[in-house]
């Protein structure tokens, strides 16, 4: 059959994906130019499962917002537009799978790989000033589309072509083309256009084995395209048998296609495998923990060593090479050791940030229940900061914020967790604390901040700090959630600014509330 009857087949299969009906309305709706994002968030709120999933990944270290997001409304006011389609796409698609029976055709290492992809292109994205990386997301998840339909709407066919190419390798697309007529980017970005989807979606779907064929006016499309088209070489090192190819080809033409520095480069590599590793978590696809491309490349590099030697040869150098890859072993666990500290700690000020005070909570509260114990939580404030800021100049205010971090910090016990919440809010986790030693605590912070001077090269400063403090035992409380207890803390700060700052103030559900001034 010639390609036109082959996609008319493919369209009117009953074997072909269907989109929720929530996606398919949100690509009509995003389509207008009128489209608001009260009407995003609208139509979003009505999958209620859907709506969770969106939640979880807003709140997660994926974006590393350093508020709450407890609405779908405002999830859509701060990841915009794109970034919430992207994600409902994402979610929709990663729910598709085989028809019943055993198949060359493996679902799962295909969303895998996928979800890999899409890692690889928001990461290279970010790289890139003035381009939204959310949408590259999508786009890198959804760039072999067309393979997963083949599998799905001409099963016997694709299976025969795979079983092929397992007999004798070749490229797929060639493979695709003498079976179908076409490749899967043609029939991947004909079914996305019946769909509906924006060129912004689709032109990756179509180019991304060829980036320079793209011809379209839009410079962000087609920075895109070759960002997708480089996803799948960095998938490729993770995935493939020859990933040393595809690592050359990934460091040429991310420098040719994006002009991305031999910095940025490093950056893209170092963190793709742990950053592959979060999104399995995210999205709930289970993926093995993947190994660093250091570790890969030097993996097949040692097997290249052994090709053509004879046995006393590969004996000795299986040893040598056992050894190496221990030793490696060793440097990579301190490496990433390191890039974990880097990621869960605040650059500034030294204490940890928003992102690890959000799983450190999960974890003492999880404890708490166990034990049946208390656990608090402090807010702290510094007070009129920004006048602060105003006053003496931001150099001035990050060598407060430090040293201030630093002075809670020494007096707290050794596992209580200090963290910077966001500006110049921070926040205590007090396990197996009540509400009477919490206040305690907070009582002998504000007093060390109030009698702390910050001596700089410069000048002399002095601050204060408001301090809310809240508490709960899970094993007893019906309703406790973490974020009733985030949210009670932050009540009472707002009742200890209210009340005249430099002071610490417990939460009390009627309002009545207790202060240490």
């Amino acid at each position: 059959m010639d390609k036109d009857q082959l996609l008319q087949k493919i369209l009117a299969s009953s074997e072909l994906p269907t989109l929720p009906t929530v996606a398919s309305k949100l690509i009509s709706l995003t389509a207008r130019e009128d489209a608001t994002l009260a009407d995003i968030a609208a139509l979003v709120s009505r999958d209620v499962s859907l709506s969770a999933k969106i939640l979880k990944v807003s709140n997660s270290a994926f974006y590393s917002f350093p508020q709450q997001i407890g609405s779908i409304q405002q999830a859509v006011s701060i990841l915009g537009m794109n970034a919430v389609r992207s994600l409902v796409l994402s979610f929709s698609f990663l729910n598709i799978r085989g028809t019943r029976g055993v198949s060359r055709f493996d679902f799962e290492k295909f969303w895998q790989r996928s979800l890999s992809s899409a890692v690889a292109t928001r990461l290279i994205l970010e790289q890139i000033k003035g381009i939204d990386a959310e949408e590259g997301f999508c786009t890198g998840l959804l760039q072999n589309l067309g393979e997963l339909i083949l599998a799905r709407t001409f099963s016997k066919e694709y299976e025969q072509l795979l079983h092929q190419r397992e007999e004798q390798p070749r490229d797929s697309r060639e493979a695709e083309r003498e079976v179908f007529g076409c490749d899967h980017t043609v029939i991947g970005a004909h079914v996305a256009r019946s769909w509906g989807f924006p060129e912004s979606l689709v032109a990756p779907l179509e180019h991304h084995h060829q980036p320079e064929l793209y011809k379209g006016s839009s410079p962000t499309i087609r920075t895109t395209v070759r960002a997708v088209y480089l996803s799948d070489q960095l998938s490729s090192i993770l995935f493939s048998d020859k990933p040393e190819a595809h690592h050359k080809i990934f460091q040429k033409d991310a420098a040719r296609l994006l002009g991305l520095d031999a910095a940025a480069i490093e950056t893209i590599l170092e963190q793709l495998h742990l950053r592959v590793k979060e999104a399995g978590t995210y999205f709930n696809l289970k993926l093995q923990s993947p190994k660093s491309v250091q570790e890969i490349l030097q993996e097949a590099n040692i097997r290249l060593s052994l090709i053509n030697l004879d046995y006393d040869q590969m004996n000795k150098q299986l040893i040598q090479a056992k050894i190496n890859l221990e030793n490696l072993t060793r440097a990579l666990e301190e490496k990433n050791r390191i890039l974990d500290n880097l990621a869960n700690v605040d650059g500034l000020t030294g204490v940890y940030n928003h992102r690890y005070f959000q799983t450190a909570l999960e974890q003492e509260i999880s404890r708490a229940n166990r034990n049946g114990s208390t656990i608090s939580l402090l807010f702290i404030d510094i007070d009129f900061f920004k006048k602060f800021n105003d006053t003496y100049g931001h150099q001035a205010g990050d060598f407060v914020l430090s040293r201030f971090a630093a002075t809670i910090r020494d007096n707290l016990r050794q596992y209580d967790v200090l963290a910077r919440y966001g500006g110049e809010e921070f926040v205590v986790i007090l396990p197996e604390t009540t509400t009477e030693d919490a206040l305690a605590v907070g009582e002998k912070l504000r007093t060390a901040v109030e009698n702390t001077a910050f001596r700089d090269s410069r000048e002399e400063y002095h601050v204060t700090a408001s301090f809310g403090q809240a508490a709960g035992t899970p094993s007893t409380e019906d309703h406790f959630s973490k974020d009733n207890l985030i949210s009670q803390a932050d009540q009472a700060l707002y009742s200890a600014k209210e009340q005249g700052r430099n002071r610490v103030v417990a939460y009390s559900p009627k309002k009545k509330w207790f202060s240490f001034s």
